[in-house]
């Protein structure tokens, strides 16, 4: 077909549905149907890539509370563009820094809460709670939201402006599907807006010593998601201490961003010996996720003195606020 036969077609079309009213639109109406347009609640459908369709107010559907006033400024912590505790933002200029982000809890929280992915990855989580996820998340400046691939269009959008990440796991718990499946996830999980990709490794394929299978795997991912955070789990309670190595080996020469622990799902979670046996492989410039069965604040500020740089886990507001946490599981 020549092109002008195609613009005759788009035009013929357009004509069509001007003359039916779809197009047509007063002053300053955005097209958005109203109370007086059609009866009940406009259904909302996903593509195949995951994104929402339909006519949807994400605030409507699942309503954030509104942010409490932050406390009275003080001498020692100002709220302003001078204050080191805020901003830390000293020397940043002179180093050619033009803008600089900050993100302010509106609720009162520990340091712990900048390492947090706050995390929630039941299979029966529901929208209600995912969304709850990201209020949370929003308000006490977590690191990132950690959710299943299904939900990443809708906490992009809950947590759009907010400065916290939405991060996703592909190939998720079993690392076992190949690699060309883990980078189409891993492209349709930033389609719908993730910032951050926790893959897990082919951890057969490793205990096979098939090591040209395991970096295949991990490189198909990262040529997937350049220019976003790649996460690579090693599920370590399946592994020795020299497949540990290997897999840390590995992920830092494809150009992995971080190497993580777990799962959540395995026969067990993150260890402060595995930490460090983790941060002495890759050295002090990769970033280390401690996750799997961090429960408290004791152990959250453990996995951090040991090296990890990143927690995985869903009792995230506990840690941070430093209270007992409620109920068991993990994720």
């Amino acid at each position: 077909m020549r092109e002008q036969e195609l613009k005759d077609i788009v035009e013929a079309v357009v004509r069509v549905l001007g003359d039916k009213g779809y197009l047509s639109k007063s002053k300053g109406d955005c097209g958005c149907k109203t109370s007086s347009g059609p009866k009940g609640n406009v259904e909302v459908t996903t593509g195949t890539a995951g994104k929402v369709f339909g006519s949807w107010n994400v605030t409507k559907s699942f309503p954030i509370a509104p942010e409490p006033a932050l406390a009275p400024k003080t001498e020692d912590h100002t709220g302003g563009a001078d204050c080191p505790h805020c901003h830390k933002a000293s020397g940043l200029k002179d180093v050619g820094a033009d803008r600089i982000g900050v993100c302010h809890p509106t609720k009162q929280c520990n340091q712990i809460a900048s390492y947090v992915d706050h995390t929630l990855l039941k299979p029966g989580a529901t929208q209600e709670e995912i969304a709850k996820l990201c209020e949370d998340a929003r308000q006490y400046c977590f690191a990132s939201v950690c959710i299943n691939p299904s939900y990443v269009s809708l906490a992009a959008q809950i947590l759009s402006g907010s400065g916290v990440k939405i991060c996703t796991v592909i190939g998720f718990p079993l690392g076992s599907t190949t690699p060309t499946v883990k980078a189409i996830e891993a492209r349709d999980a930033m389609a719908n807006g993730a910032d951050e990709i926790d893959m897990v490794i082919n951890v057969g394929a490793l205990k096979s010593g098939n090591d040209a299978l395991v970096k295949a795997d991990i490189q198909a991912v990262r040529d997937a998601t350049r220019g976003k955070v790649l996460k690579v789990i090693l599920e370590t309670a399946l592994l020795n201490d020299d497949e540990k190595r290997r897999a840390c080996r590995m992920s830092k020469e494809v150009g992995a961003d971080f190497v993580k622990t777990s799962t959540g799902f395995g026969p067990g979670g993150a260890t402060a010996d595995d930490i460090r046996l983790m941060r002495a492989t890759v050295g002090p410039q990769m970033g280390v996720k401690a996750s799997g069965g961090i429960r408290d604040t004791a152990k959250a500020k453990a996995m951090i003195e040991a090296g990890a740089t990143r927690l995985g886990t869903s009792a995230s507001v506990e840690i941070v606020t430093d209270k007992k946490p409620a109920g068991g599981g993990n994720y």
